[in-house]
Protein backbone atom coordinates (compact mmCIF):
# COMPACT_ATOMS: atom_id res chain seq x y z
CA UNK A 1 0.00 0.00 0.00
CA UNK A 2 1.19 3.56 -0.46
CA UNK A 3 0.40 4.80 2.91
CA UNK A 4 1.49 3.24 6.13
CA UNK A 5 0.35 4.28 9.08
CA UNK A 6 3.07 6.17 11.75
CA UNK A 7 2.81 4.59 15.22
CA UNK A 8 3.41 7.73 18.07
CA UNK A 9 2.96 5.28 20.85
CA UNK A 10 5.88 3.93 22.73
CA UNK A 11 6.97 1.17 24.65
CA UNK A 12 6.73 2.75 27.80
CA UNK A 13 3.07 3.11 27.02
CA UNK A 14 2.66 -0.53 26.93
CA UNK A 15 -0.31 -2.05 29.73
CA UNK A 16 1.69 -4.79 31.51
CA UNK A 17 1.17 -8.01 29.92
CA UNK A 18 0.37 -9.44 33.00
CA UNK A 19 -2.65 -7.06 33.66
CA UNK A 20 -3.32 -7.26 30.10
CA UNK A 21 -3.72 -11.29 30.10
CA UNK A 22 -5.78 -11.02 33.90
CA UNK A 23 -8.36 -8.96 34.61
CA UNK A 24 -9.95 -11.25 37.07
CA UNK A 25 -7.89 -9.60 40.35
CA UNK A 26 -8.94 -5.90 38.95
CA UNK A 27 -12.55 -7.41 38.40
CA UNK A 28 -12.85 -8.45 41.82
CA UNK A 29 -11.45 -5.08 43.84
CA UNK A 30 -13.53 -3.23 41.32
CA UNK A 31 -16.97 -4.73 41.97
CA UNK A 32 -17.79 -5.32 38.48
CA UNK A 33 -16.80 -7.06 35.34
CA UNK A 34 -14.49 -6.05 32.77
CA UNK A 35 -16.75 -7.85 29.53
CA UNK A 36 -15.22 -7.59 26.33
CA UNK A 37 -11.49 -5.94 25.83
CA UNK A 38 -10.84 -2.62 24.13
CA UNK A 39 -8.15 -0.10 23.57
CA UNK A 40 -7.34 3.03 25.65
CA UNK A 41 -4.62 5.73 27.14
CA UNK A 42 -1.14 4.91 27.90
CA UNK A 43 -0.90 3.04 31.59
CA UNK A 44 0.00 4.53 34.35
CA UNK A 45 1.76 3.27 37.57
CA UNK A 46 1.49 -0.51 38.23
CA UNK A 47 -0.67 -1.49 42.06
CA UNK A 48 -0.86 -5.43 41.38
CA UNK A 49 1.13 -8.03 41.95
CA UNK A 50 1.96 -10.30 38.57
CA UNK A 51 0.20 -13.09 38.54
CA UNK A 52 1.31 -16.37 37.37
CA UNK A 53 0.94 -17.73 33.31
CA UNK A 54 -1.99 -20.00 34.36
CA UNK A 55 -3.56 -17.12 36.53
CA UNK A 56 -3.14 -14.40 34.09
CA UNK A 57 -4.70 -16.31 31.27
CA UNK A 58 -7.77 -17.40 32.97
CA UNK A 59 -10.08 -14.37 32.51
CA UNK A 60 -11.31 -14.04 28.69
CA UNK A 61 -14.41 -13.43 26.83
CA UNK A 62 -15.11 -16.80 23.94
CA UNK A 63 -18.15 -18.10 24.42
CA UNK A 64 -17.19 -21.07 22.09
CA UNK A 65 -15.70 -22.58 25.11
CA UNK A 66 -18.35 -21.12 27.34
CA UNK A 67 -19.78 -18.17 29.02
CA UNK A 68 -17.65 -18.06 32.88
CA UNK A 69 -14.31 -15.65 32.52
CA UNK A 70 -12.11 -18.76 33.55
CA UNK A 71 -13.94 -21.20 30.88
CA UNK A 72 -11.88 -20.32 27.78
CA UNK A 73 -8.74 -20.81 29.71
CA UNK A 74 -9.90 -24.25 30.88
CA UNK A 75 -11.27 -25.19 27.35
CA UNK A 76 -9.57 -24.23 24.64
CA UNK A 77 -6.71 -25.91 24.30
CA UNK A 78 -8.81 -28.48 22.59
CA UNK A 79 -8.51 -26.80 19.84
CA UNK A 80 -6.50 -27.36 16.91
CA UNK A 81 -4.71 -24.05 15.17
CA UNK A 82 -2.19 -25.88 12.81
CA UNK A 83 -2.74 -26.33 10.32
CA UNK A 84 -4.87 -23.37 9.99
CA UNK A 85 -6.91 -22.55 6.62
CA UNK A 86 -8.61 -19.57 6.11
CA UNK A 87 -11.44 -19.49 3.18
CA UNK A 88 -11.49 -16.25 1.24
CA UNK A 89 -14.69 -15.93 -1.06
CA UNK A 90 -18.09 -13.55 -2.54
CA UNK A 91 -16.46 -10.89 -4.15
CA UNK A 92 -12.61 -11.30 -5.19
CA UNK A 93 -10.57 -12.46 -8.21
CA UNK A 94 -8.84 -14.98 -6.41
CA UNK A 95 -11.22 -17.18 -4.08
CA UNK A 96 -9.63 -20.31 -2.39
CA UNK A 97 -8.71 -21.64 0.84
CA UNK A 98 -5.91 -20.14 2.03
CA UNK A 99 -3.09 -21.89 4.07
CA UNK A 100 -2.42 -19.26 7.08
CA UNK A 101 1.48 -20.54 7.00
CA UNK A 102 1.66 -19.12 2.83
CA UNK A 103 -0.70 -16.10 3.98
CA UNK A 104 2.50 -15.28 6.71
CA UNK A 105 5.08 -15.97 4.51
CA UNK A 106 3.62 -12.92 2.23
CA UNK A 107 2.89 -10.73 5.05
CA UNK A 108 5.30 -8.39 6.41
CA UNK A 109 5.08 -8.37 9.84
CA UNK A 110 4.90 -5.77 12.19
CA UNK A 111 5.07 -4.92 16.01
CA UNK A 112 1.51 -2.19 16.53
CA UNK A 113 1.38 -0.63 20.06
CA UNK A 114 -2.66 0.10 19.92
CA UNK A 115 -5.00 1.81 22.46
CA UNK A 116 -7.65 -1.48 23.42
CA UNK A 117 -10.54 -0.36 25.24
CA UNK A 118 -13.93 -2.66 26.61
CA UNK A 119 -17.19 -1.47 26.35
CA UNK A 120 -17.22 -1.20 30.49
CA UNK A 121 -14.65 1.91 30.48
CA UNK A 122 -11.23 0.06 31.11
CA UNK A 123 -8.43 1.15 28.95
CA UNK A 124 -5.07 -0.54 28.10
CA UNK A 125 -2.43 -0.17 25.52
CA UNK A 126 -1.31 -3.54 24.07
CA UNK A 127 1.34 -4.78 21.46
CA UNK A 128 0.04 -6.31 18.91
CA UNK A 129 2.30 -8.42 16.34
CA UNK A 130 0.43 -9.11 12.63
CA UNK A 131 -0.03 -7.76 9.05
CA UNK A 132 -2.51 -5.35 7.69
CA UNK A 133 -5.90 -6.90 6.57
CA UNK A 134 -5.27 -4.44 3.76
CA UNK A 135 -2.60 -6.83 2.20
CA UNK A 136 -4.61 -10.06 2.59
CA UNK A 137 -7.60 -8.40 0.79
CA UNK A 138 -5.45 -7.40 -2.22
CA UNK A 139 -3.64 -10.85 -2.03
CA UNK A 140 -7.35 -12.29 -3.03
CA UNK A 141 -8.24 -9.31 -5.45
CA UNK A 142 -11.01 -7.15 -4.39
CA UNK A 143 -13.82 -6.51 -7.07
CA UNK A 144 -15.13 -3.26 -8.15
CA UNK A 145 -18.72 -3.65 -6.67
CA UNK A 146 -17.53 -4.90 -2.74
CA UNK A 147 -18.35 -2.89 -0.20
CA UNK A 148 -18.05 -4.77 2.74
CA UNK A 149 -16.13 -7.26 4.64
CA UNK A 150 -17.53 -10.63 6.85
CA UNK A 151 -15.55 -12.90 8.80
CA UNK A 152 -16.62 -15.88 10.26
CA UNK A 153 -14.81 -17.76 13.27
CA UNK A 154 -14.37 -21.50 13.64
CA UNK A 155 -17.27 -23.28 14.16
CA UNK A 156 -16.27 -26.58 15.84
CA UNK A 157 -18.55 -28.31 18.23
CA UNK A 158 -16.03 -31.06 19.03
CA UNK A 159 -13.38 -28.36 19.59
CA UNK A 160 -15.69 -25.61 20.84
CA UNK A 161 -17.84 -27.18 24.03
CA UNK A 162 -19.71 -23.62 24.52
CA UNK A 163 -21.11 -24.08 20.97
CA UNK A 164 -23.38 -27.04 21.47
CA UNK A 165 -25.39 -24.39 23.44
CA UNK A 166 -27.75 -21.69 21.49
CA UNK A 167 -25.85 -18.96 23.79
CA UNK A 168 -25.17 -17.19 20.45
CA UNK A 169 -26.24 -17.75 16.75
CA UNK A 170 -23.26 -19.74 15.49
CA UNK A 171 -21.07 -19.45 13.81
CA UNK A 172 -19.96 -15.93 15.29
CA UNK A 173 -19.43 -13.65 12.89
CA UNK A 174 -18.72 -9.83 11.90
CA UNK A 175 -17.88 -6.96 9.34
CA UNK A 176 -16.44 -4.01 8.08
CA UNK A 177 -17.04 -1.51 5.92
CA UNK A 178 -14.97 -2.26 2.95
CA UNK A 179 -12.73 1.03 3.85
CA UNK A 180 -12.33 0.15 7.43
CA UNK A 181 -11.10 -2.85 6.57
CA UNK A 182 -8.51 -1.27 4.05
CA UNK A 183 -7.68 1.10 6.76
CA UNK A 184 -3.59 0.86 7.63
CA UNK A 185 -4.67 0.67 11.10
CA UNK A 186 -6.31 -2.05 10.46
CA UNK A 187 -4.20 -5.35 11.16
CA UNK A 188 -5.07 -9.61 11.22
CA UNK A 189 -2.95 -10.03 14.61
CA UNK A 190 -1.21 -13.35 15.06
CA UNK A 191 1.17 -13.02 18.02
CA UNK A 192 0.60 -10.39 21.58
CA UNK A 193 3.51 -9.82 23.92
CA UNK A 194 5.90 -11.05 21.75
CA UNK A 195 3.99 -14.84 21.71
CA UNK A 196 1.84 -16.33 19.75
CA UNK A 197 -1.72 -15.37 21.04
CA UNK A 198 -3.23 -18.45 23.34
CA UNK A 199 -6.08 -20.33 21.98
CA UNK A 200 -8.45 -18.65 24.59
CA UNK A 201 -7.59 -14.97 22.75
CA UNK A 202 -8.10 -15.75 19.25
CA UNK A 203 -5.18 -18.21 18.20
CA UNK A 204 -4.35 -18.36 15.83
CA UNK A 205 -5.28 -15.13 13.91
CA UNK A 206 -7.86 -12.69 14.71
CA UNK A 207 -9.09 -9.22 13.58
CA UNK A 208 -7.74 -5.77 15.60
CA UNK A 209 -9.57 -2.28 14.74
CA UNK A 210 -8.23 -0.10 17.34
CA UNK A 211 -11.22 2.58 17.02
CA UNK A 212 -13.59 0.09 17.83
CA UNK A 213 -14.67 -1.72 20.92
CA UNK A 214 -12.70 -5.02 21.31
CA UNK A 215 -16.31 -6.98 20.48
CA UNK A 216 -15.44 -6.23 16.69
CA UNK A 217 -12.38 -8.06 16.91
CA UNK A 218 -12.91 -11.73 15.78
CA UNK A 219 -11.27 -14.85 16.96
CA UNK A 220 -9.78 -17.71 15.06
CA UNK A 221 -11.20 -16.37 11.64
CA UNK A 222 -11.63 -19.24 9.14
CA UNK A 223 -14.08 -17.16 6.42
CA UNK A 224 -13.48 -13.60 4.88
CA UNK A 225 -15.81 -13.06 2.53
CA UNK A 226 -16.29 -9.69 0.55
CA UNK A 227 -20.15 -8.51 -0.23
CA UNK A 228 -22.23 -5.72 -1.62
CA UNK A 229 -24.45 -5.96 1.08
CA UNK A 230 -24.06 -5.07 4.88
CA UNK A 231 -22.92 -8.68 6.73
CA UNK A 232 -24.90 -9.09 9.85
CA UNK A 233 -23.05 -9.26 13.02
CA UNK A 234 -23.39 -11.75 16.16
CA UNK A 235 -23.96 -8.96 18.61
CA UNK A 236 -26.33 -6.77 16.47
CA UNK A 237 -27.73 -10.22 16.12
CA UNK A 238 -28.03 -11.09 19.85
CA UNK A 239 -29.30 -7.34 21.04
CA UNK A 240 -29.28 -4.42 18.52
CA UNK A 241 -30.32 -1.92 20.94
CA UNK A 242 -26.99 -1.92 22.64
CA UNK A 243 -24.22 -3.42 19.48
CA UNK A 244 -24.42 -1.60 16.33
CA UNK A 245 -22.65 -2.75 13.36
CA UNK A 246 -20.06 0.25 13.22
CA UNK A 247 -19.21 -0.33 17.53
CA UNK A 248 -16.59 2.78 16.98
CA UNK A 249 -15.63 4.36 20.09
CA UNK A 250 -17.85 7.37 20.72
CA UNK A 251 -18.06 8.73 24.22
CA UNK A 252 -20.76 11.02 23.14
CA UNK A 253 -22.90 8.14 22.80
CA UNK A 254 -23.81 5.99 25.94
CA UNK A 255 -24.45 2.49 26.45
CA UNK A 256 -28.00 1.98 27.22
CA UNK A 257 -27.24 0.67 30.48
CA UNK A 258 -23.97 3.05 31.63
CA UNK A 259 -22.18 5.85 30.23
CA UNK A 260 -19.07 5.84 28.18
CA UNK A 261 -17.60 9.21 28.37
CA UNK A 262 -15.07 8.33 30.77
CA UNK A 263 -12.63 4.99 31.44
CA UNK A 264 -10.13 3.96 33.90
CA UNK A 265 -6.78 2.86 32.79
CA UNK A 266 -5.64 -0.32 33.36
CA UNK A 267 -2.26 -0.46 35.79
CA UNK A 268 -3.23 2.81 37.47
CA UNK A 269 -5.33 1.36 40.24
CA UNK A 270 -8.77 0.66 41.05
CA UNK A 271 -9.60 4.25 42.61
CA UNK A 272 -7.44 6.25 40.07
CA UNK A 273 -9.12 9.09 38.66
CA UNK A 274 -11.25 8.10 35.83
CA UNK A 275 -10.34 10.37 32.01
CA UNK A 276 -12.35 11.30 28.87
CA UNK A 277 -12.52 8.64 26.88
CA UNK A 278 -11.30 10.09 23.37
CA UNK A 279 -13.15 10.22 20.29
CA UNK A 280 -12.57 7.17 17.86
CA UNK A 281 -10.42 5.62 20.76
CA UNK A 282 -8.00 8.89 20.03
CA UNK A 283 -7.40 7.55 16.43
CA UNK A 284 -10.05 10.20 15.20
CA UNK A 285 -7.04 12.26 12.89
CA UNK A 286 -6.74 8.84 10.97
CA UNK A 287 -10.14 7.55 10.74
CA UNK A 288 -12.84 10.06 10.94
CA UNK A 289 -13.08 11.16 7.57
CA UNK A 290 -14.24 7.74 6.99
CA UNK A 291 -17.56 8.76 8.59
CA UNK A 292 -17.72 12.11 7.13
CA UNK A 293 -21.38 12.79 7.06
CA UNK A 294 -22.58 10.48 9.03
CA UNK A 295 -25.28 10.54 11.60
CA UNK A 296 -22.70 8.49 14.17
CA UNK A 297 -25.87 8.51 17.17
CA UNK A 298 -27.39 6.84 14.57
CA UNK A 299 -24.80 4.40 12.95
CA UNK A 300 -23.54 3.42 16.27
Amino acid sequence: MAYRWTNTLKDRDVTDENLWLNRRQLIAGAGAGLGLAAMGRPVQAMELEPNSWEDITNYNNYYEFGTGKEDPAANAHTLVTSPWTVKIDGLVDNPGDYALEDILSKMTIEERLYRFRCVEAWSMVVPWNGFELADLLEMAGVQSTAKYVAFETANRPDEMPGVRYPTLDWPYVEGLRLDEAMHPLTIMATGIYGKDIPNQNGAPMRLVVPWKYGFKSIKSIVRITLTEDEPPTSWNKANAREYGFYSNVNPEVSHPRWSQASERVIGSGLFAKRQDTLMLNGYADEVASLYEGMDLTKFY
